[in-house]
């Protein structure tokens, strides 16, 4: 597709690259995944939210989780699914629902990365810091730190932006399968001096602490675990932060493949099913490692399945 001129308030999305023949079976693939990850998420958050023993501090941060992963697949899922019969020269999106999709997918990504800092911080205490542990990580404080990760990431994605949106435009086509901020401002026949001077170092600073701030405190938690005398306590201290990093690393692994994406124009069409899988495999994940791995989360879900099962009986037989 190339990039016209005309009615610059609508613009074009490429979107993926789908034959006619596939479109029935991308289209189902891509709607089971998303159902699956509403599903699964949503239910995690209710079962959290009802059961009165899980609001601790770490299964509340899970629903801090859970929210954005509903939110940053239906930021991107709806749309390609609502495009998947559409010919690629006729998906358009007007330039404002544009500019609303790519600040709502860079808000998803800067969310996830400052909530896993969080868990980390989380599991530090609770582990290097027992006996504090209750006082430091209080209702109030993971509410500070919640809403603290969430106005962080909206301040910066804000300013990001903001710097897109000033630029007068000259072209109307999007190749990526969503509009992102790197896409927006290619609109632009200006200088993307300060675009790129500001993206790079938001990228470095949220990626930069993500890493370190995760990797200097799983450090120390193997280190207390591994020169610690209970056995027991720290396998199971070892189990959950495996967990944690786990999710992690997949996280971290789909964040830089659209960076490198639109910095390699040559693997623009091969890269679009990858830049989407950070919409895509984390919010899948996530539910399954955490409410699998999780012993007392797994344990809930299987008394809620019993009891639902019990109920059920008890009105057949009725």
């Amino acid at each position: 597709m190339e990039n016209q001129t005309g009615d610059l308030d609508i613009i074009l999305v490429e979107g993926l690259k789908v034959t006619p023949q596939s479109s029935i079976s991308a289209f189902i693939l891509l709607l089971l995944i998303y159902i699956f990850i509403m599903v699964s998420n949503i239910s995690l958050v209710v079962l959290i939210s009802t059961e009165r023993s899980l609001h601790q501090p770490m299964y509340l941060l899970f629903c801090n989780m859970s929210i954005n992963d509903v939110f940053g697949a239906s930021t991107i899922i709806p749309r390609l699914l609502s495009d998947a019969f559409t010919p690629i020269s006729e998906r358009s999106i007007n330039y404002i629902d544009c500019v609303v999709q790519a600040f709502a997918a860079h808000f998803h990504a800067g969310t996830s990365h400052s909530v896993l800092m969080i868990m980390a911080f989380d599991r530090y205490v609770a582990i290097c810091n027992p006996l504090r542990y209750a006082t430091i990580m209080t209702l109030r404080m993971v509410v500070r730190l919640s809403a603290g990760a969430w106005l962080a990431a909206f301040i910066s994605v804000a300013i990001l932006m903001g710097l897109s949106i000033r630029l007068s435009r000259c072209r109307r086509v999007i190749v990526n399968p969503f509009c992102d901020n790197a896409s927006l401002f290619k609109l632009s026949c200006e200088s993307l001096l300060y675009n790129h001077i500001y993206g790079l170092g938001c990228a470095v600073v949220i990626l930069g602490s993500s890493i370190c701030s995760v990797t200097l405190t799983y450090l120390r938690i193997a280190l207390v675990c591994l020169t610690g005398k209970n056995k027991t306590l720290n396998s199971k201290a070892l189990q959950t932060c495996g967990t944690h990093l786990v999710v992690y690393v997949i996280m971290l692994t789909m964040s830089f493949m659209p960076m490198i994406i639109h910095r390699r124009p040559e693997w623009a069409d091969s890269g679009k099913v990858a830049s989407i899988l950070f919409f895509v495999i984390p919010p899948v994940m996530n539910p399954v490692i955490y409410g699998l791995q999780c012993k007392v989360l797994r344990l809930k879900i299987f008394s809620v399945f019993h009891r639902n099962r019990v109920k059920d009986g008890k009105s057949f037989h009725k």
